[in-house]
């Protein structure tokens, strides 16, 4: 079996860009690495995402947003990771359940329990081996996504700065929840050390 990396934190936290720096870096180390991303990373889960994510779903309720994630994520994990593990491939997702934890269980008040037993269903015990925390201030955050033109702004990009605030308590929530598998990377720093401390993470569990 590989190895399930996921990468998660705020909006605007840099941890898409890193991932992909990230996967070159491991490649040419000779791993084999697949990136993928969540919600989407297969065409019935892109179409998923674009569900969620349009801006113009403003009626749709907090717990169809978590069962729509939900059903993007276990057509995902069946149709990519899990295959892509069986091969021995290391997989870096950016996004997976913690992130449903933490804005639909923390922020959107759902319950983080609530939220992780509809995922229960959806996931079949798949957790990933190791996750990258990437931590910024919600203003950091969001001022980067406002300077950068290319970036898609989505529905929860246009969230209030205290919805924004809770997601990063629900994350320190994790964090203290599961030690073991989530690692803060401290993404306020310039890219280069962003990544440097991100593959050192990386490397290290591999190693181990």
């Amino acid at each position: 079996m590989g190895y399930f990396i996921s990468f998660e934190g705020g909006e605007g936290s840099g941890k898409s860009t890193v991932l992909g720096l990230l996967a070159d870096s491991l490649m040419n180390k000779g791993y084999k690495v697949v990136t993928t991303r969540e919600p989407g990373g297969i065409e019935i889960a892109e179409q998923i995402r674009n569900v969620i994510l349009d801006k113009k779903n403003i009626k749709m309720d907090a717990k169809t947003e978590a069962l729509l994630y939900a059903a993007a994520r276990r057509q995902h994990l069946v149709e990519k990771v899990i295959p892509e593990l069986e091969k021995g491939s290391i997989v870096l997702c950016d996004r997976f359940i913690d992130s449903s934890l933490t804005y639909q269980g923390y922020a959107r008040g759902l319950g983080m329990d609530e939220v992780f037993s509809i995922n229960e269903f959806a996931i079949d015990g798949y957790m990933p081996d190791l996750t990258l925390y990437f931590d910024v201030s919600p203003e950091i955050g969001l001022s980067r996504i406002q300077k950068d033109g290319e970036r898609e702004v989505n529905r929860l990009d246009l969230e209030s700065l205290e919805f924004h605030y809770k997601v990063q308590e629900g994350y320190q929530k994790l964090l203290k929840q599961f030690p073991q598998r989530m690692k803060i990377v401290n993404a306020e720093n310039d890219i280069e050390t962003v990544v440097k401390d991100a593959l050192s993470e990386v490397l290290s569990f591999l190693e181990s």
